[in-house]
């Protein structure tokens, strides 16, 4: 099996449900029932978590041939097979509550034959470390192939038997498909030298990162510091467009004082990045993260040499510039995120982020915390975009950023 550095990803910020604990040993009846806490499909049918099941071991093929195309062997990949058996294990769980399946019921069915069918029961104590092959000989990337697509066939009999109707008056005919599903998953889980357990504990991670159950916020990352290089827990900063030799620069003054360089979009086509400013200050209330904020407050951490080099230094400024480049130029596709819901960001995108933060304080942020700062962010923008001007007002006990009239 893959060693713990393939699932060890930093998620000291996410609160799992209190019946999961510290997921040390994930029961399958527990996993079921908290994963129905994140299920934000509008209806009860089967149909969309059917396909999202589909989808998934779509993934999963796609995560495997990527690891077999690349010359290269790279423990990104392990992870996003990891990652892709954990989604394809929630869908499933999904379709077993709304048929009102018990996880554990199906688990040991898929350990049964004729003979013993029956013998099974609601096992409270049922744990998906009880559920993992100890294989001889190491498979091959083909033999893993095989078994993806075997899980996929698997999946599209279940999905030719919802549209035929045969589920409306027979549950038995879905159960006993769910169970050469979960046999089939498995098989795949086992080829891919994954646990079950480690792929719903990581699971569990991600979705409580994006979809808490309880918004908690984390402490400040500057809260035990030097108070004189704390990031200002309340701040206003006035931001305004004015015109100098022929160009419109953008001027940010704090408590009278111009602070930073004027700015322009520094693009042929104009797009208003010029007020980019907002994202950082969005970074710093919410996220309570900002090396870009504390370089133009000149709030380094210089009395502790080690914060101060690797996580207010120039590398991170840039990590920040880029993080903040990479979702401007995503949003403006998007209408600037005007009309995106809290929970409605695009995962894959909060994904990424938490990538490009690894190794910094941010990395820590949940990914619901990421969102929260970016929608503010950008309904700031949004408000200088209209108005070309604006006071921004800043709360970081508070964790919030407004904009008023200048």
């Amino acid at each position: 099996m893959h060693s713990i550095s393939v699932f060890n990803r930093s998620w000291p910020s996410v609160q799992l449900p209190e019946e999961i604990g510290d997921a040390s040993r994930v029961g399958m009846n527990a996993y079921q029932r908290v994963t129905a806490l994140t299920d934000n499909f509008e209806d009860s049918e089967l149909d969309l978590p059917i396909l999202g099941l589909f989808g998934e071991v779509g993934g999963l093929l796609s995560a495997l041939k990527k690891k077999q195309r690349d010359q290269s062997y790279e423990q990104s990949y392990d992870e996003a097979i990891a990652e892709e058996l954990g989604d394809v294990l929630w869908y499933f769980t999904r379709i077993a509550s709304r048929a009102k399946l018990d996880l554990s019921v199906i688990a040991q069915r898929a350990f049964r034959d004729m003979s013993d069918w029956d013998e099974v029961m609601a096992d409270e104590a049922g744990i998906f470390g009880d559920i993992h092959h100890v294989r001889r000989e190491p498979i091959t990337s083909e033999e893993f192939s095989g078994r993806v697509v075997q899980l996929a066939g698997r999946v599209g009999d279940l999905m030719n038997d919802l549209h035929a109707g045969a589920f409306s008056s027979n549950r038995d005919k879905l159960a006993g498909h769910l169970v050469e599903i979960f046999r089939a998953i498995i098989e795949a889980a086992d080829a891919a030298e994954v646990e079950l357990e480690d792929a719903a504990r990581q699971n569990l991670y991600k979705i409580f990162s994006r979809w808490p159950h309880q918004k908690k916020y984390p402490a400040l990352f500057d809260e035990n510091d030097d108070p004189a290089e704390r990031l200002p827990r309340q701040l206003e900063v006035e931001i305004f467009e004015r015109e100098r030799g022929g160009n419109v620069l953008v001027f940010q003054r704090c408590n009278g004082l111009n602070i930073g360089d004027p700015l322009t979009d520094n693009k042929e086509d104009p797009d208003d990045y010029r007020f980019h400013d907002v994202f950082h200050y969005a970074y710093a209330a919410i996220l309570g993260w900002s090396p870009v904020m504390r370089a133009l407050f000149k709030l380094k951490r210089k009395s502790d040499p080690v914060k101060d080099e690797n996580q207010d230094g120039a590398r991170a400024n840039l990590v920040e510039e880029g993080i903040s480049t990479w979702i401007f130029n995503r949003a403006q596709k998007q209408d600037f995120f005007a009309g995106v819901e809290p929970g409605k960001l695009s995962y894959d995108m909060l994904k990424t982020v938490h990538q490009f933060a690894s190794g910094y304080e941010a990395e820590r942020c949940p990914l619901w915390l990421w969102e929260e700062a970016i929608l503010e962010g950008f309904r700031c923008f949004r408000y200088l975009k209209e108005h070309r001007q604006g006071r921004l007002i800043l709360d970081l006990e508070k964790r919030s950023i407004d904009i008023e009239a200048l």
